[in-house]
């Protein structure tokens, strides 16, 4: 029973705050199978091939100097850091090489390495509910280390392993050829140091005053980070406002199918009331499809990437098959 309830209290919270960054990518969103697969991997692989690598780095320590206190901060301020974030990126990289179309944007890569990440974060909570709660106490201990994991530290690895998503997609959406080499590094580096400053307070600080240093830490990054979605959130806009502005001249859209692909609520009203018309998944896929058309536009005029002209002349096709059943 233990078990279940820590699964439950790990699992779920890491889904819903999954969900969340679902909702924030208000645009174009990506494809469901493909945010499950890094969810799952950062749950399986990184969590598992973490948790051995770590353990392995661990007891080598130990055997080297004798010391726990020597061993737990090596392991929480070098190993931690360095395999988790490297394997949690590895599910980003994958998207970024394999799926390179689905991956268009500065607001992707916080997608992608958010729910990577919180797919880690539901296996490792699920792990420490159950050692320190459910193995050391009652349900009030399980109750306490399920709120210091997902409401104190809940958006911790996401946090981190953003700015591995950030570094890929300006590789992504640059053509300084000195951006794309440094970038993806860049953004490796800032995961592990950022990670390394949060476990080395928790180790060294320690306790209550550990535990409240950390978390004022990580919630004045994570409102950074939140800064910076919004500021993403806002570019995607713009970038609809001026490449669809010519569809409208082409007659794809009219003026009001303009107005509301380039509006975040206006297209989530069309969506709502298209529920009621039996005009859902037309009207949804349309809008869409606008935004994955405001995209190709921009890697073909920003980024030159040709290959672009016959995604943009294939999207328009659609559009304008499904205007007329719109919302």
């Amino acid at each position: 029973m233990a078990i279940l309830l820590s699964l439950i209290l790990g699992v779920l919270p890491a889904f819903f705050y999954a969900l969340i960054i679902y909702w924030l990518d208000r645009y174009e969103k990506e494809p469901l199978l493909l945010l499950g697969a890094v969810f799952i991997w950062g749950a399986v692989f990184a969590a598992g091939g973490a948790f051995i690598l770590n353990t392995t780095f661990g007891i080598g320590v130990f055997l080297l100097t004798g010391s726990e206190g020597t061993t737990e901060l090596a392991t929480g301020s070098v190993s931690a850091p360095l395999v988790e974030e490297s394997l949690k990126g590895l599910a980003v990289l994958i998207v970024f090489l394999l799926f390179r179309k689905e991956f268009d944007s500065l607001l992707d890569g916080v997608v992608y390495a958010g729910v990577t990440a919180l797919g880690f974060a539901a296996t490792e909570n699920s792990f420490y509910i159950w050692q320190f709660g459910a193995s050391e106490g009652g349900l009030s201990e399980i109750l306490l280390i399920a709120f210091v994991r997902n409401v104190l530290v809940g958006w911790q690895h996401p946090f981190y392993t953003a700015f591995i998503g950030i570094g890929l997609a300006v590789t992504r959406t640059t053509r300084s050829a000195l951006l794309k080499g440094a970038a993806p590094i860049l953004g490796w580096g800032a995961a592990v140091v950022t990670h390394s400053i949060h476990n080395t307070l928790a180790t060294v600080v320690g306790g209550l005053g550990g535990l409240a240093l950390g978390t004022l830490l990580d919630w004045t990054g994570w409102l950074f980070m939140f800064i910076l979605i919004i500021w993403f959130i806002a570019r995607e806009q713009n970038y609809l406002r001026h490449y669809l502005a010519e569809e409208v001249k082409l007659e794809v859209l009219s003026q009001e199918q303009y107005r509301t692909a380039c509006s975040a609520l206006t297209a989530s009203v069309a969506r709502f009331n298209a529920l009621f018309s039996g005009r859902y998944l037309a009207t949804n896929r349309f809008y869409q499809l606008c935004a994955e058309l405001a995209h190709k536009k921009l890697h073909l005029h920003r980024l030159g990437e040709q290959s672009a002209s016959a995604d943009i002349d294939l999207l328009r096709k659609e559009i304008s098959q499904l205007a007329s059943r719109t919302v």
